[in-house]
């Protein structure tokens, strides 16, 4: 009976239409629509790599090799359990193009392929011919293509030649796609496609030379995916095989697509917290003018309950209406910029309506509606009958009762337990959380120090009445004080994190760069060459140093007997390979942080100089076991040290480090780091190049620019999700000038009625939102910077700087946000008559 009466009554203040909860439909509707739009884009990749994970990998499963070829026996077992099998070869090097004023370079990533290639999927060049077709060539020359970019840079043509180390191919046509581009992860030059036997006078491909095969195989049909997989790593766990299906065809593409989908859903939902702060503020000013209609309904008998129930049905068809139009955003835009998105996009993506983050979004905004306007609701319940009257929503007590307190808390963890969920990155959600409440408690409590501040102010402001009557409105009680510092103040923290987070970031890859990093970073440089190389570069007055090493690369099996994965985890030192290196001595400028290096005649059981940072991580200690591959031979080394690697100067860092008699006998080359001036890089690499083909030069400059680039596109899309946060942010600051505007028409018609001209009263206003919009943008500075500084230090393992630029501007966007929104509702309030205003009061 109580409920639908409440109902009745519902329904009854609902024909009075919108009017003042447009703020309140908008905040709502602004959070659940950044929520499900990034949703759907994450769930059409996600659901375009499962569709297309054999064309993506290249075929129904794939088996990897590092630096070799499949043993006799690896082969027989791919073409035993394979209806079709493809070997691809995958390398970097040089496409060299010679010229009249001399040869012109590229650095390229080649796939050499055979006759079975592709297994699934198709090639599309340009013009349209069968990939058999490009790959004869012209004039006994084979044929090869490369993608448009490395064309265009190189100026070639289908019909022109290029060398590959000492081939001379012929360009038969561009390559635009081909079906395993998602499978190699992240590459340092466009690709080359060639077939593998076209290589063999190249040089290129040989013992110690840097490579990787991948064998793609067409299963038959109802193959049992997880079993083969298991099936294969029984059978040659040890021997350096590396497995993967269609199931994840992607590599790690669609977890990085998970993980930056996951994160921007949680800038999401930090402007869905901005926009609560304008959905209870929009709750409380409604309470607020329906004081005659409680006041009513109290006087005829009306409970706590009933009262209650009245407007919480309102307010849930008003989140209804607010979540619907979200959703509708969320989903339509996606769909609508749909061939926007998929051309700026690496991997295919299908787009359609899926349900699942639409209740995702759905359910993020419904929790955040009930938390924000359980309090003003609950509120409503400790009014009297003989109060109404006298604006007994902004008196009362400040928290409602105990049972509405911890209900709220109880609607708070379900959100943060369900947001951990969704996500899975439990460590990001809850920081993300924490930084929200924080920075919620810090900006209320700013929000209180203002009021008390500026009515202890009054006296000290006088002589000056433009501020005094600034300050007594910042102190007033139940003004707008609360709800701009609270939602300016987390929009802009947000995007001061932001800001912090993309300037750090990019002072990490190229402010740093000039001072650490080598000019050129050389691979595949045989041990027949590298003397003449380093005597190359030895008389140069333009090197300042160089720096080189052998290597070989290997990939961690076991650790003290155990599968590397149990013992490990995650850890990335053993989620692929990784270089290996010897020496006798201790290498200059290495630092042993534990433990004994061997003598320099040691010829017993293999030992390692393991790097002590990622020992630490790992758990490891001296005297325990690493087994690694090398060319599929496993070599148990014993830890006799620790030592200092510095990855981050971008020059020669190993992992491990072993005698030079564990090595002996394997095949390798050697790397090298050179630094050189600018203005030399260019005869360096043309002499070097000319002198050695198979070398292969990667421009570290060119290098940074492509992880700057990535870089970029990543802080775009946090930008945009910051920025939607500040939109919602500047909404909540319409809605509460739009509820002060009364109360300011009020004042300016006393003001106006005492002598007050009208330039005055607009300086108060002025002054009144400068000094709220500075408050809340020096809290949003500060929090900002400990945001940026937590995500840095704690995340992205790296140094903090405060980036002063960024700061500054968020105090001075805090400041034109709030007098713009001010403003703007101001100047109505001063075209009001005084007569006209006051009469209404009486």
């Amino acid at each position: 009976m109580t409920l639908r009466l409440s109902a009745r009554l519902a329904r009854r203040e609902l024909r009075g239409g919108l009017r003042g909860f447009r703020i309140f439909l908008a905040c709502l509707a602004l959070g659940v629509a950044a929520i499900a739009a990034v949703g759907s884009v994450r769930t059409a990749i996600t659901t375009g790599l499962q569709t297309e994970g054999a064309a993506l990998l290249g075929g129904d499963a794939e088996a990897n090799f590092t630096y070799r070829f499949a043993r006799d026996e690896e082969r027989a077992f791919l073409e035993s359990v394979s209806d079709r099998l493809s070997e691809t070869v995958d390398f970097r090097s040089m496409v060299v193009v010679d010229r009249d004023s001399g040869p012109e370079r590229a650095l390229t990533q080649v796939r050499a392929v055979d006759d079975a290639y592709p297994l699934v999927g198709a090639v599309r060049l340009d013009p349209p011919m069968d990939l058999a077709a490009a790959f004869a060539g012209v004039d006994g020359l084979p044929g090869g293509t490369m993608e448009r970019v490395l064309a265009d840079r190189l100026g070639l043509a289908p019909g022109d030649q290029f060398k590959l180390g000492n081939q001379i191919f012929v360009l038969s046509a561009i390559l635009d796609r081909y079906p395993d581009n998602a499978s190699a992860g992240f590459g340092l030059g466009p690709r080359t496609l060639v077939l593998t036997r076209d290589l063999a006078n190249s040089g290129l491909i040989a013992e110690g030379t840097l490579f990787s095969t991948d064998y793609r195989l067409d299963l038959p049909d109802g193959t049992d995916l997880a079993a083969l997989e298991q099936q294969a790593e029984d059978q040659f766990r040890d021997d350096g095989m590396r497995w993967r299906d269609s199931r994840r065809g992607a590599g790690g593409a669609e977890r990085f697509v998970d993980r930056i989908g996951a994160f921007l859903i949680l800038v999401g939902l930090s402007g869905l917290a901005v926009g609560g702060v304008g959905v209870s503020a929009a709750v409380r000013a409604y309470l607020s003018r329906k004081t005659e209609t409680i006041a009513t309904l109290k006087t005829l008998g009306a409970t706590r309950s009933v009262i209650f129930q009245t407007y919480a049905i309102q307010i849930g068809v008003l989140t209804i209406l607010g979540v619907a139009l979200g959703l509708i955003l969320g989903a339509g835009l996606p769909l609508l910029f749909a061939p926007l998105i998929l051309a700026q996009l690496p991997v295919p993506a299908e787009f359609a309506l899926y349900p699942g983050p639409l209740v995702e979004a759905a359910f993020y905004g419904v929790m955040a509606a009930a938390i924000f306007t359980l309090w003003p609701l609950a509120r409503t319940e400790d009014i009297r009958a003989a109060t109404l009257f006298r604006d007994a929503v902004a008196a009362g007590r400040a928290l409602p009762r105990w049972r509405w307190v911890w209900l709220t808390v109880g609607l708070l963890a379900v959100l943060l337990g369900a947001a951990v969920w969704l996500s899975g990155t439990a460590f990001l959600t809850l920081w993300t959380a924490g930084g929200i409440a924080g920075a919620l408690l810090v900006l209320a409590f700013t929000a209180v120090l203002a009021r008390i501040v500026a009515r202890r102010s009054g006296r000290a402001a006088r002589g000056r009445p433009a501020l005094r009557l600034a300050l007594g409105a910042i102190g007033a009680r139940g003004g707008e004080t609360t709800s701009v510092v609270l939602s300016l103040g987390l929009g802009l923290a947000v995007l001061a994190s932001v800001g912090q987070i993309d300037g750090n970031l990019r002072n990490a890859f190229a402010d740093e760069l000039p001072a650490v990093a080598p000019s050129y970073f050389f691979v595949d440089i045989q041990p027949d060459q590298i003397d003449g190389f380093k005597a190359r570069l030895a008389d140069d007055p333009a090197v300042s140093d160089v720096d080189a090493a052998p290597m070989l690369r290997g990939i961690i099996t076991r650790i003290n007997g155990q599968p590397a994965e149990e013992v490990a985890g995650g850890h990335w030192v053993i989620r692929g390979d990784r270089g290996v290196t010897y020496s006798a001595g201790i290498p200059e400028d290495t630092t042993v942080t534990e433990g004994d290096w061997w003598p320099r005649d040691y010829d017993g059981p293999p030992l390692v100089s393991f790097s002590a940072e990622e020992a630490a991580e790992i758990g490891l200690s001296i005297g325990d076991t690493i087994t690694v591959n090398i060319l599929g031979r496993d070599i148990t080394a014993t830890i006799s040290s620790f030592r200092e690697v510095n990855f981050e100067t971008m020059g020669i860092g190993f992992v491990m480090l072993m005698n030079p008699g564990a090595l002996q006998g394997a095949p390798h080359s050697w790397i090298a780091t050179v630094y050189s001036e600018p203005e030399a890089e260019a005869a360096i690499l043309r002499d070097l190049a000319g002198a050695y083909p198979n070398i292969t030069a990667i421009r570290i400059r060119d290098a940074i620019g492509q992880v700057m680039e990535l870089v970029q596109g990543i802080a775009a899309g946090v930008r945009y999700g910051a920025l939607a946060t500040l939109v919602t942010g500047f909404l909540v600051l319409i809605g509460a000038a739009a509820a002060g505007e009364q109360a300011r028409t009020y004042e300016a018609a006393v003001l106006k009625t005492l002598g007050a001209t009208r330039a005055r009263i607009l300086s108060s206003f002025a002054l009144r939102a400068a000094l709220l919009g500075a408050a809340a943008g020096a809290v949003a500075l500060f929090a900002g910077i400990a945001g940026g500084w937590a995500v840095m230090t704690f995340i992205m393992e790296s140094d903090f700087t405060v980036i002063w630029g960024n700061a500054l501007w968020i105090v001075i966007g805090g400041i034109l946000a709030t007098m713009l929104a001010g403003l703007g509702f101001a100047l109505r309030s001063l075209g009001a008559k005084p007569a006209q205003v006051l009469r209404a009061r009486e």
